[in-house]
């Protein structure tokens, strides 16, 4: 089901007033690629450079074309590890956050 633009016009406005939820948004994203969901994690990775520092800002800071980042986290799009890792980079420090992997185990 194709998201609706009130719903990106939602999560943008939230996106501009709460630091918490920008960062609840970057963790998800990530956490989706960490559990193999590819197509969910770029979606959402674009959903949240959209709502903060937009493509534009993002090239910028990794110099690598505008076009070229919108198409890596397309659902078409296929990211080389260097380059996902270098917006992951832009984007923690963006947003002034460190993730990490913790280890949990399975429920059995």
């Amino acid at each position: 089901m194709p998201i609706t633009r009130n719903f990106r016009k939602t999560v943008w406005a939230r996106a501009q007033r709460d630091r918490r939820f920008r960062a609840a948004l970057l963790t998800e994203a990530i956490n989706e690629f960490l559990v193999g969901d590819l197509q969910a994690g770029k979606a959402m990775l674009r959903d949240y450079v959209n709502a903060t520092i937009t493509f534009d800002g993002l090239a910028e800071a990794v110099e690598k074309p505008s076009k070229s980042l919108q198409r890596m986290l397309g659902p078409r799009g296929n990211p080389t590890a260097e380059s996902l890792f270098a917006i992951i980079k832009v984007l923690q420090d963006t947003e002034r956050v460190r993730l990490q992997v913790k280890v949990t185990k399975k429920a059995a």
